[in-house]
């Protein structure tokens, strides 16, 4: 299996380089060349698979350049500090299926992918007897579950960049509580569409990139998408078992595209995938796109759902380059009209063959909070915010054909003010968090200026 850029000047790259390049040289996303395909066979045999063997069976399909064994051992690896022990347990309440995704350590579904990612990345490192300077955005999430992947691992540094004051107060603690060496928190005076804008930009200093062996951490990163890919399998597999049903329904919060692109692929490889059920908040970007063909960027609005306050959907472009059957010269030109107009248009023909995958809705923060608080009325279960926008969009657009999984993608004493506007008492706040208040912290506050941020990283870069 090979990897080539959506924007066509990388190709044929294997998934080592692929994974070290992060976003491509050629400033486009990097995805395989072609997408395995799957017999009902396959998917039968798959179903039956504990979760670290599946993730073994799926990443092999697009991994052919690490040895099996290699490759299985930073799997079992990656998962023992999950806390369940199937790792993504399927739960049913209140006529849908809840994917729990937080059973990672900073309690978010982001550490699926970066727990494996750091075992990755330090693997990689050591084969080559190199360094990394990791940089990356966050809107919440995935810096905590990105710093838990890589700290205190040899020949790493990694500097994220959240939104100061932006970003819930567990989450803004989950980073920058940990004090390792290796790990620099910087909060920026700006929006994390601004922190993602000086990620790219920074990546795309070819000669700054090379000098300082920058890694990615975001969901540019192509195993980032991968490692998601799995948990749509397992949850297929489990749900099948409870009720016979061959095609089910996903519903899933998104503000970047990537956990939604990661059931895009695994359809496109076979899963019996009915509908993708695409949640926002009132940062509606990406429900406007599916809905209306219309993805124009506006101001970011601040929710209870902080992690998808995203206004630019980085791997959007994955999509369209498939969208655009998977012509990179077409690619490009869009990209580049979206960065000098901040919009991009789509034709009948394309806004069909769209919602023929894709349906979607706008969660406001009012629905939200009812729909936590109707939820733990009827069922005693606690949604977060942000798995709330997907359970009330999957019971509103799923049609009741098929059986209707959500992805639950962070615990909910992440958001402990939310849900107690919501049901009147904080939620169950897990051991991991206990003291997190009244531990030692480390942050820097900085413009959200690339140049500054370039400074920074070349004073404290391993080297």
């Amino acid at each position: 299996m090979k990897y080539q850029s959506t924007r066509g000047q990388i190709r044929e790259i294997p998934f080592k380089q692929a994974v070290m390049m992060g976003l491509a040289e050629d400033g486009g996303l990097l995805l395989p060349e072609s997408i395995p395909q799957l017999t009902p066979g396959d998917l039968d045999a798959l179903s039956k698979l504990a979760y670290p063997e599946l993730a073994f069976q799926v990443m092999s399909y697009f991994i052919e350049d690490i040895p099996a064994a290699d490759l299985k051992s930073m799997i079992d690896r990656s998962y023992t500090s999950f806390t369940h022990p199937d790792i993504t347990p399927v739960i049913h309440k209140d006529g849908v299926f809840i994917l729990e995704l937080f059973h990672g350590p900073t309690l978010a579904f982001k550490d699926v992918a970066l727990q494996f990612l750091g075992n990755l990345f330090e693997y990689l490192l050591a084969e080559s007897g190199e360094h990394m300077n990791i940089l990356g955005a966050t809107s919440g999430d995935t810096g905590s579950a990105a710093i838990y992947g890589v700290r205190g691992k040899k020949n790493i540094n990694i500097f994220i960049l959240h939104p100061s004051k932006k970003v819930s107060p567990v989450q803004e603690l989950q980073m920058t509580t940990v004090t390792d060496a290796n790990v620099f928190n910087l909060a920026i005076e700006g929006t994390f569409d601004d922190g993602q804008q000086i990620v790219k930009e920074t990546f795309g200093d070819l000669d700054f990139k090379k000098k300082y062996a920058l890694g990615a951490v975001n969901s540019i990163n192509w195993a980032r998408v991968l490692a998601q890919v799995v948990y749509y399998f397992y949850a297929w597999g489990q749900v099948r078992k409870q009720t016979g049903s061959q095609k089910v329904c996903f519903s899933i919060p998104t503000g970047n595209f990537g956990d939604i692109f990661a059931g895009y692929i695994a359809k496109r490889m076979g899963l019996p995938i009915e509908k993708l059920v695409l949640a926002t908040n009132a940062n509606n970007i990406l429900s406007r796109f599916v809905n209306d063909g219309d993805y124009s960027i506006g101001a970011v609005h601040p929710t209870h759902s902080p992690s998808m306050d995203i206004q630019n959907a980085s791997n959007l472009e994955r999509y369209l380059f498939y969208l655009l059957k998977e012509d990179s010269t077409k690619l490009t030109a869009a990209m580049t009209q979206f960065s000098s107009t901040g919009k991009l248009s789509f034709t009948t023909e394309q806004i069909a063959e769209i919602n023929e995958i894709f349906i979607a809705a706008s969660v406001d923060n009012e629905q939200t909070l009812e729909t936590i608080k109707k939820f733990h009325e009827t069922t005693g279960y606690v949604l977060d915010p942000h798995t709330a926008t997907g359970v009330k969009a999957g019971k509103d657009l799923s049609g009741g054909e098929c059986p209707v999984i959500c992805l639950a993608t962070a615990h909910p004493a992440k958001f402990p003010d939310a849900v107690h506007q919501a049901i009147g008492k904080n939620p169950e706040r897990p051991a991991c968090l206990d003291g997190l208040e009244s531990r030692e912290k480390r942050c820097e506050i900085i413009a959200a200026k690339t140049d500054t941020v370039k400074s920074y990283l070349a004073q404290n870069a391993l080297t």
